[in-house]
């Protein structure tokens, strides 16, 4: 992986920055009666309800619904959050110091399908690090849930790249996706794709 020439860095949040645990996460909706949860979560890809909302198209209170709607019962919104954010673990404290260090050469974006939810959970619970909040890692932080578009579609990059004045040549996309990356290497943009859990600090020494 080279990263001579680049100036530019597009990362990935869940299992990039924030470790993952599909299986918890699982365990705790079928816990709430919804048998169907295997087949609309993996790592990297929703289906259904939870693509919706990371598209943005329905909001957090429909998102609630629509699980009580499948579960067939009513079930209490702090019970739903609380089953969705047990896919969220933890961002190692290595990889905070490490993005505040990137910064001192590197213009770094956050680039990540997510949802209203999660990223509330994210940033209260996850980013804050001495006197750091998620805004101060990043130059600009671009969520799919208010940009209305996901991974891998070309156009969320295309904006990206518009929005930030960025020029692909000079850029390092790093996700946990395959078909994200293959996307972006189609638009010119260097990519890498770490293993679940990996320190990838080592493309920067």
């Amino acid at each position: 992986m080279k990263i001579n020439g680049i100036k530019n860095l597009l990362i990935d949040f869940g299992g990039v920055l924030i470790n993952l645990d599909r299986d918890r996460c699982i365990r705790n909706f079928k816990q709430l009666g919804f048998d169907k949860i295997d087949e609309m979560l993996s790592l990297s890809h929703h289906q259904g309800i939870f693509l919706q909302q990371e598209k943005g198209l329905i909001a957090p209170d429909e998102f609630r619904n629509g699980i009580r709607e499948m579960i067939g019962k009513d079930v209490a919104d702090e019970k739903i959050d609380a089953a969705w954010n047990s896919f969220l673990l933890d961002i190692p404290v290595s990889k905070l110091e490490l993005l505040l260090k990137l910064r001192e050469k590197y213009v770094v974006y956050l680039l990540s399908n997510t949802n209203k939810i999660h990223w509330d959970w994210s940033c209260k619970n996850v980013f804050p690090y001495r006197a750091f909040r998620a805004e101060d890692y990043f130059e600009k932080i671009y969520l799919s849930y208010e940009m209305k578009k996901a991974k891998p579609d070309r156009d969320i990059f295309e904006e990206v790249i518009e929005d930030a004045g960025i020029l692909p040549e000079d850029t390092l996309f790093i996700d946990d996706s395959e078909a994200n990356c293959l996307m972006a290497q189609s638009l010119g943009i260097s990519t890498y794709t770490p293993a679940q859990g990996e320190d990838w600090s080592h493309l920067f020494k």
